[in-house]
């Protein structure tokens, strides 16, 4: 079943999205506003520029990718890596706004005793996009991926070992600078 993505958006629910992802609901409001969003994100071009271009809505990603709380953080993640796989464009708006530290630090688990299989592995599907696309992201942007990518591929899990593979693919691709790098 397809998300009713248009009607979400013709009853402009987007603030209101955007708005109960914030610190001041409750987790369960939080989450499912995140969700929301998410799947909103997950549609067409046309539906993905609508969160892009709403105002605070990638800023509210952001902020819950820093989340004390798993479950918030690894939605938040989702939501940044359906906007990262859309186009260069918008990968590369992910990466202006801090895309790239909060994603890593899902996948390290920064502040938290335990990272969840599934968070590692929405992390690195979400870090692969942020390294896809041509033109690529700048070298400099993804560099600090490098060393992550060359634990993940090691990870023992096929799913993460493989958004790993493709991550690497598309950082050394190009000139003989990026296959250096990695």
């Amino acid at each position: 079943r397809s998300p009713p993505i248009d009607a979400v958006l013709a009853a402009g629910l987007l603030p209101r999205l955007v708005e109960l992802m914030g610190e001041a609901f409750p987790k369960t409001v939080r989450f499912e506003a995140a969700w929301a969003l998410t799947n909103v994100a997950s549609g067409t071009t046309a539906h993905t520029t609508a969160v892009v271009e709403w105002p605070g809505a990638l800023e509210a990603f952001l902020r819950m990718a820093k989340d004390a709380d798993p479950e918030l953080r690894e939605q938040a993640i989702w939501g940044l890596g359906n906007v990262a796989g859309d186009s260069a464009a918008f990968r590369d708006r992910v990466l202006a706004l801090g895309g790239l530290e909060a994603v890593l630090g899902a996948i390290k688990g920064d502040g938290l005793a335990v990272v969840p299989l599934s968070m590692k592995r929405n992390a690195t599907w979400a870090l692969s996009n942020l390294c896809r696309f041509k033109p690529p992201p700048q070298l400099e942007q993804v560099a600090p991926a490098i060393p992550v990518l060359a634990e993940l591929i090691h990870s023992g899990d096929s799913e993460i070992e493989q958004d790993a593979c493709w991550a690497i693919s598309y950082v050394s691709d190009g000139p003989n600078e990026r296959i250096q790098a990695v």
